[in-house]
């Protein structure tokens, strides 16, 4: 055996111990190597975070607390001519969510949903919208209840990122009244988002009238607050403010009182009463009936609310002075009659024999008078309304002549007037059925458009212009809606004045001999119109029954409650007055309401008396 300590184990010993010094120093120097390279990566990340990153996550951090905040301008106001208010602002209280400030989305929704008794699906898609822009609040729910506003105040603390902002909201203190003339506002939609320059979701925005016509000037320019917020979106302090600037106000041609009356004349029927100063164009009342609440679609209208409107037979968000379309009925009399005169196929004195019956090929046409007028010229014609007389000038006529006359009328297209979706009628030509239908005009369809009949169809405010361009001497006037727009300051920026835009195509003498005749419809004891009269004023116009359907086989006339609604003819009259200095033109349109006589001229009667009333006690 060896001794302990020699032999080749104590020198292996001594080995391990000499190398254990190299080993370490070696590793130590990888290890501080290592450690170098990460203090510098660490380094160079720093630097490049505080250095070259400095600007853009200094304004990520203020992000994080500072916010800017909108304030809303307040919409310019709307008045009737006399400056009475039409529409106005009422403060507003509105839920509104910064998305970056919640964590607990769906706890958030849920919540809120169980305050302001909305889905929360509903809810958590707002929020959701990839088209906000960062750090933009959305609007959950507008013009919230004092009840909603406790709840939410009471538990701020569990709703995270919900701030209440107050906006102004659009107020109609008169209610339907006038309401297809001013319109209605609602939040802005996404295509009109791509359209409309300036805008943000939320904006509220002109929807039609003139709330949608004079957009730029009654908005307004918004405002806005720097503020610093807390974590939980709390503002702290107002860091800088910008002060809004209010829309302009717009003065209307329309008086209230005027307006009021005629939506009380047509209460409970369907049709359009309008009202205009033929020197001017400018209109003095605008009603559509049925009517519906402006204020709905303001404070945000339900589901339920729309299709209810949208749904009604009677289509009261229709502008039916505008939009609706008619045929004119004997109105277009006085085209054919000027037509007549003015292509020398009639003189005033030409005879023509009404026996009631009229034939055209193998079929009759029939005058409203079964018994038939007798010998008849043209002022009579116009003054009984004579179909057989008009059916044999617009057999003369032809249909292309009645129908360029009719265009220079003001017929086949819109008028102008500063109101959206205005329609333009129909002309009809022998070009446009073969185009439309594939088939040739025929003789009688010609005989059935000179009485306004047929396909001709018009709006209300054509004839209201047609009438009125007879009464201010053959001037053709652009209707006026809007008489000025003033700032807050009550500076007037624009005022509007008459716009002739062109001139009917008749001499004076033909125009002056449809004026006499106007004038004896209503004031000769056998004229269409005379349910028309007032004492001491001498009013002009002209009835119209406009045919719905053609009934056969009745062996008689059916009185107007013997025949189905819907079936009914329409009922029109045009009229001015005082006829020989007119201050007023008016149409009447009553939907189904049978003769124009009997419906529509006493409506017309009371509106000029009324006109009157109001101008000689000051109104």
């Amino acid at each position: 055996m060896h001794p302990r300590g020699k032999g080749t184990g104590a020198f292996f010993i001594v080995d391990i111990r000499r190398r254990e010094p190299e080993e370490f120093k070696a590793r130590y120097k990888y290890l501080v190597f290592a450690a170098v390279v990460v203090f510098l990566i660490i380094f160079v990340r720093l630097w490049y975070l505080q250095v070259i990153k400095e600007h853009e996550f200094r304004l990520l951090s203020e992000n994080n607390r500072i916010r800017l905040r909108k304030i809303s301008a307040v919409r310019g106001m709307i008045m009737d001519r006399k400056g009475r208010i039409l529409a106005d602002n009422r403060p507003s209280f509105n839920v509104m969510v910064m998305p970056e400030d919640v964590d607990d989305l769906q706890g958030l929704t849920k919540r809120l949903s169980r305050f302001l008794h909305l889905s929360a699906s509903k809810i958590e898609g707002k929020i959701r919208d990839r088209n906000r822009p960062p750090f933009q609040p959305i609007k959950i729910k507008g013009d919230i209840s004092w009840r909603e506003m406790s709840l939410l105040k009471t538990n701020r603390l569990d709703l995270p990122g919900v701030q209440i902002s107050i906006e102004p909201i659009r107020t109609y203190p008169h209610g339907k009244v006038a309401a297809h003339i001013l319109g209605y506002v609602g939040e802005i939609d996404k295509e009109e988002l791509k359209s409309k320059k300036g805008y943000k979701m939320g904006d509220c925005v002109g929807k039609c009238g003139v709330e949608w016509a004079w957009e730029g000037h009654l908005r307004g320019i918004d405002g806005g607050r720097q503020v610093e917020v807390d974590a939980v979106g709390k503002e702290v302090r107002v860091l800088r403010e910008v002060p809004p600037i209010p829309g302009h106000n717009l003065y209307l041609t329309i008086d209230l009182d005027l307006q009021r009356y005629a939506e009380k004349l047509l209460s409970e029927r369907a049709g359009a009463i309008i009202a205009m100063d033929p020197t001017t164009g400018e209109i003095l009342a605008f009603c559509s009936s049925p009517s519906f609440q402006p204020s709905l679609f303001a404070k945000g209208i339900s589901v339920k609310e729309w299709e209810e409107l949208v749904s009604s037979p009677l289509h009261p968000l229709q502008n039916r002075g505008i939009q609706g379309l008619y045929p004119p009925g004997s109105v277009f009399k006085i085209v054919t009659a000027a037509a007549g005169l003015e292509e020398g196929v009639i003189t005033p004195r030409t005879i023509l024999y009404c026996s009631g019956i009229y034939h055209v090929g193998r079929r009759g046409y029939q005058c409203w008078r079964r018994g038939g007028h007798g010998a008849v010229d043209l002022h009579r014609g116009l003054v009984e309304s004579c179909d057989i007389f008009f059916y044999q000038v617009g057999e003369r006529l032809g249909v292309e002549k009645l129908s360029r006359y009719a265009e220079g009328f003001g017929l086949g297209r819109p008028t102008g007037i500063d109101l959206k979706g205005e329609k333009s009628g129909l002309i009809p030509t022998a070009e446009w059925k073969k185009d439309r239908l594939g088939e040739p005009w025929y003789a009688g369809e010609t005989v059935s458009m000179a009485i306004g009949q047929g396909y001709l169809l018009v709006t209300p405010l054509q004839l209201l212009n047609l009438i009125s361009s007879i009464a201010n001497g053959g001037r053709v006037l652009k209707p006026q809606i809007a008489k000025r727009v003033e700032d807050v300051d009550g500076n007037v920026l624009e005022e509007y004045r008459p716009k002739q835009i062109g001139r009917l195509p008749i001499s004076q003498r033909t125009l002056n001999e449809i004026k006499e005749a106007l004038v004896d419809v209503v004031r000769d004891k056998r004229g269409t119109g005379r349910a028309a009269r007032l004492a001491g004023v001498e009013i002009a116009g002209k009835t119209g029954t406009a045919q719905v359907i053609r009934l056969r086989g009745t062996g008689r006339r059916l009185k107007p409650e013997e025949v189905p609604y819907e079936w009914r003819d329409h009922a029109w009259f045009v009229a001015y007055a005082p006829a020989s200095d007119p201050e007023i033109a008016v149409v009447v349109l009553i939907e189904h309401g049978g003769h124009g006589g009997a419906a529509a001229a006493p409506i017309a009667g009371k509106m000029i008396k009324k006109y009157l009333d109001l101008k000689q006690g000051g109104g």
